[in-house]
């Protein structure tokens, strides 16, 4: 990659040492965005947070420990699938590929991928991307197990980190997209990520990508509402992060967290419900926010999709299904596609 183009991105590079390197936009960016997104988004009548802005390094913990909750099926289901792969993905690449990973987190389920990787290559390339300073974490973790592995971390956007791998060189990628972050997006914006995706991809890159299934409500909302709480946390982490980052004073005790599932859009719905009338100053935001008792603000969908909704909004954008790959329960699903 040329300092012209890490220039034009406006991304640092920072060296740990020859397996590690990472790439992040300067902070003044990273801050603008997320003042400018909550300004724009808390001023309208239907509120809304954008559930990317979940991520900061206490949210990333907490989702990692709803990963472990018996309630949240999503985790250990896709671990199951991945575990049958061992044997049916070198079908589909080769020495050449390297792995690339939308939204690592602390890159349990990576590890599984990384197995795969290493029984058909003597050096594996990796790249992670995730807006979460964990994945500085999480790589050096990696990097203890994985003698033969190098990193190259991108914190950034998905976005961002898409445009920043579109520039960077030639090599044949995988890109994985795990879990169900992908039913975070409205159909709308799914699509539109799908086409980046797909602009972004060389001929011969490989895309796999997570989606979970409709099933039974009460098993869904169990997911998204668990008895220990951690959902909750997590969902009200993101006024902690406003109040620390932006400079805003958000009562946490005066909210609490509403999850439900919407039959008729086949969605999880997260929000966070006022207690009481209040007034919340965001000063790095300009904003003074009014809220009315038991007034909703929206934080998370969390799309369900039927095995034949996957088949056609992923050809529709251009895709080429490889194949699919499903638990016993048929409660999720793993599919593999190309660019055409």
């Amino acid at each position: 990659m040329s300092d012209t183009v890490q220039k034009n991105l406006n991304y640092k590079k920072y060296v740990i040492d020859s397996r590690l390197q990472y790439f992040k936009p300067h902070s003044t960016k990273i801050e603008k965005s997320f003042a400018e997104d909550i300004s724009s988004s808390l001023i309208d009548d239907s509120k809304f947070i954008n559930p990317k802005y979940f991520y900061d390094k206490k949210g990333s913990e907490l989702f990692e420990k709803i990963c472990t909750l018996p309630e949240y099926y999503p985790t250990r289901t896709e671990i199951s699938i991945l575990k049958n792969l061992q044997d049916e993905l070198p079908n589909y690449i080769d020495h050449t590929f390297r792995l690339v990973e939308l939204g690592s987190g602390a890159s349990i389920k990576t590890r599984l991928l990384l197995d795969i990787f290493t029984s058909i290559q003597k050096k594996i390339e990796y790249f992670p991307i995730d807006i979460s300073e964990i994945l500085t974490e999480s790589s050096e973790l990696l990097l203890k197990d994985y003698d033969n592995l190098h990193i190259t971390g991108i914190i950034d956007t998905y976005e961002g980190g898409l445009e920043f791998l579109k520039t960077y060189d030639d090599k044949k990628n995988l890109i994985i997209f795990l879990g169900s972050s992908f039913g975070n997006f409205t159909p709308k914006d799914g699509h539109r990520f799908l086409q980046k995706i797909h602009s972004t991809m060389k001929s011969d890159d490989l895309f796999l990508i997570g989606l979970d299934l409709v099933k039974d409500k009460e098993i869904l909302e169990s997911a998204y509402d668990d008895s220990q709480g951690i959902t909750a946390k997590f969902n009200l982490n993101v006024l902690s992060r406003i109040n620390d980052e932006l400079d805003a004073d958000f009562d946490l005790d005066n909210f609490s967290h509403h999850a439900v599932y919407n039959d008729k859009d086949q969605r999880i719905e997260m929000y966070l419900q006022s207690l009481v009338n209040q007034s919340v100053i965001i000063s790095k935001s300009n904003l003074t926010l009014h809220l009315e008792k038991d007034e909703l603000i929206h934080t998370e969908y969390s799309h369900k999709y039927r095995l034949t909704q996957i088949q056609d909004f992923l050809t529709k954008t251009g895709f080429k299904i490889k194949h699919t790959w499903l638990d016993d329960k048929k409660h999720f699903s793993l599919t593999l596609v190309s660019k055409n």
